[in-house]
C-alpha cells in the first residue's frame, strides 16, 4: 500500500478532500505540529517511505527530499507559493511539485480589503475602545474617490481592483507583464512604481517573491509614498523590509499599514505589536471553508493522479 503523508492543516479541516484521499486505498499520515509546519528535521523523519506529501509551510529542503528518495514522486504544495521548497533538489530527487493556483483568489481579495477597510476606519481600534468602554471615535478616511495602487495586477490583483471599484476608487497598477484587456475592461491605469507609489492612498501587494520582487517596499519606496498613505501587504512577507517599513510606520512617514504575511511566520520580529498604525493578520487570506476545500481537494487529485501513474497537472517548474 502506498503511503501519503499530510502535513498541511488545511487538509485536517477539509472533510471533503480528506474523505477522498482516505478512500482512494492508500495509507494517509497526518503529522502533528502547531501550525507552523514542519522543520527540516522533522520533515526527514516522517517522509522515508512515502510516495507523496501533502506539504503547507514545512521546511521541503534537500536533506527532506533526499530522506524520502527513492519513494517520494510528489510534493503537493497547498496554496501558490512555494518558497519553502528546494526545487533545484526536487528536480535531482526525480519529485514532481504542484501548487494549488487559483484555489484562494477570492478569499485572499476579500482579505485584503477588508485590510483596507480596517486601516482606513480604525476598525481594530475602535472594536477595543468599545469594549474597553471607552466611547469616543477616531476620524479616518473615506475609499470612495480615493486612488489604489495595486502592484502585481494577476488573478488576486484583479479581484481586488474589481472589489475597488465598487467604491468607486481610482485604480492604478504596476506589473512586469501587462494584463492589457483586463486593465481597459475595468478601467484600470499602468504606470511605473515610482509613479504609483506616489499617487497611491493604498498600496496592495500583490506580486510572487522572486529576485525582481524581494524587498521591493523598503526605504528608499517608502519614502515615495504619501505621508497619508497605507501598505496593504496580503501576498508575501519577502516582499517588504520589515525593518524599514517598521521605521516608517513609527516615525508617522506612511499613515499606517495591514499586513497578512511576514519574512518570518509566525512574526520574529515583534516591533510591529508596539504600534496603532498597523493591523496584523496571521497569514489568513486563505483562510475560509471554500478556498480550504478547494485547495485541498485540487491537491489531494494530484497525488491521486501521480498514484494512478498519470502525470501531475499543477507543476511547478525550475526557473530557466
Amino acid at each position: 500500500m502506498q503511503k501519503v503523508v499530510v502535513s498541511s492543516l488545511s487538509i485536517k479541516k477539509s472533510a471533503p478532500a480528506r474523505a477522498k484521499l482516505e478512500s482512494a486505498g492508500v495509507e494517509v499520515v497526518y503529522t502533528e505540529h502547531d501550525g507552523r509546519g514542519l522543520r527540516e528535521a522533522e520533515l526527514a523523519k516522517v517522509i522515508p517511505g512515502c510516495t507523496a506529501l501533502i506539504a503547507g509551510l514545512d521546511d521541503v529542503t534537500d536533506k527532506a527530499l533526499k530522506a524520502g528518495s527513492p519513494m517520494l514522486k510528489l510534493v503537493a504544495r497547498i496554496g501558490v507559493g512555494y518558497n519553502n521548497v528546494d526545487l533545484a533538489a526536487a528536480e535531482r530527487y526525480g519529485v514532481k511539485v504542484t501548487i494549488t493556483p487559483d484555489a484562494n483568489t477570492y478569499s485572499v481579495a476579500d482579505l485584503a480589503l477588508g485590510l483596507i477597510l480596517s486601516v482606513a476606519r480604525s476598525i481594530p481600534t475602535h472594536d477595543d475602545i468599545t469594549r474597553a468602554g471607552e466611547w469616543r471615535r477616531i476620524n479616518g478616511t473615506e475609499l470612495h474617490g480615493k486612488t489604489l495602487g495595486i502592484i502585481g495586477l494577476g488573478k488576486i490583483g484583479l479581484e481586488v481592483a474589481k472589489r475597488a471599484k465598487g467604491f468607486d476608487m481610482r485604480l492604478i497598477a504596476f506589473d512586469m507583464v501587462k494584463n492589457t484587456a483586463a486593465a481597459e475592461k475595468y478601467d484600470i491605469s499602468y504606470t511605473s512604481l515610482e509613479e504609483l507609489l506616489k499617487q497611491a492612498d493604498f498600496v496592495t501587494l500583490h506580486a510572487p517573491a522572486i529576485e525582481a520582487t524581494v524587498g521591493i517596499i523598503n526605504r528608499e519606496t517608502l519614502r515615495l509614498m504619501r505621508p497619508t498613505a497605507y501598505l496593504i501587504n496580503t501576498a508575501r512577507g519577502p516582499l517588504v523590509n520589515e525593518s524599514d517599513l517598521y521605521d516608517a510606520l513609527k516615525e508617522r512617514r506612511i499613515a499606517g499599514a495591514g499586513l497578512d504575511v511576514f519574512a518570518q511566520e509566525p512574526p520574529a520580529d515583534k516591533r510591529f505589536f508596539e504600534l496603532d498604525n498597523v493591523v496584523l493578520t496571521p497569514h489568513a487570506g486563505a483562510s475560509t471553508v471554500e478556498a480550504n476545500d478547494r485547495m485541498s481537494l485540487m491537491a489531494v487529485e494530484e497525488v491521486l493522479r501521480v498514484i494512478a501513474g498519470q502525470p501531475p497537472v499543477n507543476i511547478v517548474s525550475m526557473p530557466k
